[in-house]
């Protein structure tokens, strides 16, 4: 297990205008009206891919707060070989891996099948969010920090 190089409280402390401007941007997405769900699990995905462990963590935990059902959390990993995900849910997460992996590019088959589920509205916040989640990933895998805590109500719970 690896040691954190520094903490998520320490961004906000060391670059408290660079931090705004992170979440700012990770927040449009929802106030424009995408779905939270959906979000979160783009933003979970994104995190996978990335290796950010407090990422990963934190979208778990806020997508069990907002009733993502446990399936889709369990198997968000594996979309593709899950039969619980929508057409729209599996549009988002194939666009999510695409910008997350972009020396591959964005394939002409995910840009139709994204833009064929999202609005140009919608693809455009959507796109923000995954932007937003890799900016935070890149943050959390980088100074390694440290994955919050499962509330002990919650693990009692879950068990």
């Amino acid at each position: 297990m690896s040691h954190a190089r520094s903490e998520y409280e320490d961004f906000k402390k060391i670059a408290p205008d660079a931090y705004e401007l992170v979440l700012a941007l990770g927040q449009v997405a929802a106030k424009a009206g995408l779905d939270k769900q959906l979000l979160e699990l783009v933003k979970l995905r994104a995190s996978q891919i990335n290796g950010c462990a407090f990422c990963v963590q934190h979208h778990v935990l806020l997508s069990e707060r907002i009733g993502v059902p446990v399936d889709k959390l369990n198997l968000v990993a594996v979309w593709r070989e899950a039969p619980v995900f929508s057409a729209r849910e599996r549009a988002a997460l194939a666009w999510a891996e695409a910008l997350s992996l972009l020396p591959d590019g964005v394939s002409e088959k995910v840009y139709a099948e994204a833009s064929g589920e999202f609005s140009a509205t919608e693809l455009m916040y959507l796109t923000s969010a995954v932007a937003s989640i890799n900016v935070w990933n890149r943050f959390g895998a980088a100074y390694r920090w440290t994955p919050a805590k499962r509330p002990a109500a919650a693990s009692a719970a879950a068990s």
